[in-house]
């Protein structure tokens, strides 16, 4: 136990499973109470127990993040029970992969409901009892998707990159009055989201390497709740591919829908599914979803090995262009 978090209070949403489930159990772990909100009441009775065993407190609240009335209420049984908060921490977040034309608009709404109203919700809760005790850390838990697009998440990277603008709105908003708002970006994170994911591609849908596990976004967040930061990106493939996208935008476009075509549906048909997007589904209440494997390493840092080597490239093909106009110029006499 950390004596750092003793007597902590920090609200979760997405708790029952993946980035959520983890930052629960390693702040329980660090001796912080926790209030564990989700839309499935079996799996977050788990991991209540789970971390009462580390001898912390857990507050279970079964929340759809959508409503914004059921947001209201966890704000205020959190309250109750600990008679204040330190930390809110946005995670619930779902996942869907389809052409615009091929998603239907309900759930592109209510994947919109979730992933952004959702933490707009969260946000209005957390922020009020933040002023009234004068302190409070919001984490927003947005993507490398909220940095750079992708073809096929269109309502996804839509949701993400409002999570993102909105928190750095928020930030300037709160400047000076004790309340902290930090954006957190992960990459590609090994949970059950991948099982979650409603599909309207017509192919099975994998995860793209690289890989990360979400004890790694987990540490993160508590780091931010400890000593806030504006934005934070979990893993060195978002950060290469936020740079490439930066230094090269349509051939960064051009190379991700190649690379997602290739590498992120299986050979596989598979009928249309709205997953967990209007209603939660029994399997996958684990933090971890069995993709992550220390075999893989050697891709990871391949990838982005050439990624930033792709990125060193550009640079130095850009400088020579620039260089060469200069010279073109000056015989001219422009």
């Amino acid at each position: 136990m950390d004596r750092i978090w003793k007597k902590k209070v920090i609200v979760i949403t997405g708790a029952s499973s993946g980035i959520g489930r983890a930052t629960a159990l390693l702040l329980a772990k660090k001796g912080a109470h926790v209030v564990l909100a989700a839309r499935r009441e079996e799996p977050l009775e788990e991991l209540a127990a789970e971390c009462e065993s580390h001898g912390v407190q857990a507050l279970m609240v079964p929340t759809d993040v959508s409503d914004a009335a059921a947001v209201k209420g966890l704000a205020e049984a959190a309250v109750e029970a600990f008679g204040h908060f330190d930390g809110w921490v946005n995670n619930a977040g779902v996942y869907m992969l389809g052409s615009l034309e091929e998603t239907p608009d309900e759930a592109f709404r209510q994947l919109m409901e979730t992933n952004f109203f959702g933490t707009v919700s969260g946000a209005r809760m957390a922020l009020s009892q933040f002023r009234r005790q004068g302190y409070g850390t919001l984490v927003n838990v947005s993507s490398t998707f909220g940095t750079v697009p992708a073809p096929y998440l269109s309502a996804y990277v839509a949701s993400k990159f409002a999570v993102r603008g909105f928190s750095a709105s928020l930030r300037q908003e709160l400047l000076n009055t004790g309340i902290d708002v930090c954006t957190v970006m992960p990459a590609a994170i090994d949970t059950p989201l991948w099982r979650h994911t409603a599909n309207y591609t017509g192919w099975r849908v994998r995860p793209v390497e690289p890989v990360y596990t979400p004890e790694r976004v987990a540490r993160t967040i508590l780091r931010v709740l400890r000593h806030p930061q504006d934005e934070v990106m979990v893993g060195p493939a978002g950060k290469s591919f936020s740079a490439m996208h930066g230094l090269l935008p349509g051939t960064f476009e051009r190379t991700m829908k190649a690379g997602t075509d290739v590498l992120h549906f299986k050979n596989e048909r598979q009928g249309p599914t709205p997953g967990n997007v209007f209603q939660p589904m029994e399997e996958g209440d684990t933090a971890s979803g069995g993709y992550h494997g220390t075999g893989k390493q050697w891709l990871r840092r391949l990838l982005v090995a050439g990624g930033l080597a792709a990125a060193a490239v550009t640079l130095r093909r850009r400088a020579a262009e620039r260089r060469l106009d200069a010279r073109l110029m000056h015989a001219l006499g422009v």
